[in-house]
């Protein structure tokens, strides 16, 4: 590679990036304070262009100075539930190839403000909790991401629709999940409740204690630190369908979270469907 720009909007972030590149002795990599939603057009046509937050869509500029031919990743989407994408510039345009879902660190400044699909922190919720949104190729179910050994059923008489998710592992220590970002705000909502439908086949703990099945969600504040892990489970053994439901407190402080399904570390097999997340009303 003859030259890699990048492009920081946070400042000190920017500032350290391009020190610790010229202490390392990275000459023909380019470091700059900006905006990256807007590109660096003095240094354009690009080969290549890799978004790392989540616009709605691929910004202009950088369509603008994307070279004919080159490829682009953007992970398109809403703030908790995005799909990645491989663009490719074809006479001026954008052809576009869905890859996997994902979830990447929001867009900061005016982009974000401008966002016209926002999340709703006072009314959290999941997307495709009984994943009935049919699964991309590779098997990666629509707003989940970060899947690992999971396989999307089809039954009819699935607890809701007609698709379930399974976990499978043989292998102690070894996680099969999937995971989902919500936004929540702690000032308003004071308790969640969720409820699944699973069933599961030989659970078994893994090599530790707290290697399990489980539902869960950690939570996090507006500077993204944890404020601790609310747990579901643990599911051990063998069990047909059946319904679970639990209410959590929440801090005062949350402000977003992450949702986890699946086998933590235990072996066996967990099967989940008809997932929600929901603030209990009437609290204060």
């Amino acid at each position: 590679v003859k030259d890699v720009y990048t492009i920081e909007i946070v400042e000190s972030l920017g500032k350290q990036a391009a020190k610790r590149l010229q202490k390392l002795g990275y000459k023909n990599v380019h470091a700059k304070i900006g905006d990256g939603f807007k590109g660096w057009a003095e240094e354009a046509p690009f080969d290549k262009i890799i978004v790392t937050c989540s616009p709605e869509k691929a910004p202009q500029p950088l369509i603008d100075q994307l070279k004919e031919g080159g490829l682009m990743v953007v992970p398109v989407g809403e703030r908790y539930e995005q799909t990645l994408y491989l663009f490719r510039k074809k006479d001026g345009k954008l052809e576009s190839e869905a890859l996997l879902p994902t979830l990447f660190v929001p867009m900061t400044g005016k982009a974000e403000e401008a966002r016209k699909v926002k999340p709703d922190p006072l009314n959290p919720s999941l997307a495709n909790g009984s994943f009935e949104e049919e699964a991309f190729p590779s098997g990666a179910q629509p707003g989940w991401y970060y899947e690992k050994h999971v396989k999307w059923e089809t039954d009819p008489k699935a607890p809701d629709g007609e698709h379930y998710v399974s976990f499978s592992n043989q292998e102690p220590g070894v996680s099969a999940h999937l995971l989902q970002g919500f936004g929540v705000d702690g000032r308003k909502v004071k308790q969640l409740q969720v409820t699944a439908h699973l069933k599961t086949k030989d659970v078994a703990r893994g090599e530790e204690e707290s290697e399990s099945c489980y539902i869960m969600f950690t939570l996090y504040d507006d500077q993204r630190r944890d404020l601790g892990m609310q747990v579901m489970g643990p599911f051990l053994g063998t069990s047909d369908w059946h319904e679970k439901t639990k209410t959590f407190d929440i801090p005062h402080a949350a402000r977003e979270g992450i949702f986890r399904i699946g086998l933590f570390g235990a072996t066996g097999s967990a099967s989940f469907d008809k997932i929600s997340l929901k603030k209990v009303e009437g609290k204060k």
